[in-house]
């Protein structure tokens, strides 16, 4: 049996100007720069949606994007996969907007959902502002974690199953059930309103 298997390829280590460098061909260099610019480009503005879902804030959202560019990049090197930088990329920004809810910085788990006099609003705000467009809203940000995070990639940012299950870490039938029981509990809670 021990012949079946294939010999363990260790990185080959030599001196090159006083540097320690792996001599493999199985290393490839990832340009940080530019997968960060690259991202950045075609997913920023889907980012600061998602975080919108998870925070009542739009600075805070845009923040939160900032920092998982931040965090792209620095462990940039570790990504075997190029293709699944955004996914990455995403469960980062939900990550982050967890974390940001879980400090307490804002919980809107039991925030007043009054309406915010004396601020001005953007676009996006006064879009949220639409009565029905609110209470869906609100009813989406009670969900459970990962039902949350299921519906928004799903249904608000559109991606597919596959994608949503990669961002998260998860089966896709998992998604496929978190999307179920959110769609019923939100359901519920938006007939009880009427």
């Amino acid at each position: 049996m021990a012949s079946d298997r294939l010999p363990l390829q260790r990185p080959r280590w030599r001196v090159v100007n006083a540097e320690l460098t792996v001599a493999t061909s199985t290393v490839t260099q990832v340009d940080a720069d530019a997968l960060v610019a690259d991202l950045f480009a075609t997913e920023a503005r889907s980012l600061v949606h998602l975080a919108r879902m998870f925070c009542d804030d739009q600075a805070a959202a845009e923040d939160l994007v900032q920092e998982a560019f931040i965090r792209l990049h620095r462990s940039a090197g570790s990504i075997r996969d190029l293709g699944r930088a955004p996914a990455f990329l995403r469960s980062i920004v939900i990550n982050l907007a967890r974390d940001h809810n879980r400090r307490g910085l804002m919980s809107l788990r039991h925030r007043a959902t009054t309406h915010r006099s004396g601020v001005e609003t953007g676009l996006e705000d006064e879009a949220l502002d639409v009565a029905a467009g609110r209470a869906v809203l609100t009813s989406v940000r009670l969900l459970p974690e990962r039902q949350r995070a299921c519906v928004v990639l799903r249904y608000y940012l559109q991606y597919s199953e596959s994608e949503t299950a990669d961002t998260l870490g998860i089966s896709k039938s998992s998604v496929k059930t978190h999307c179920r029981r959110a769609l019923a509990a939100l359901e519920r809670v938006l007939e009880d309103d009427r």
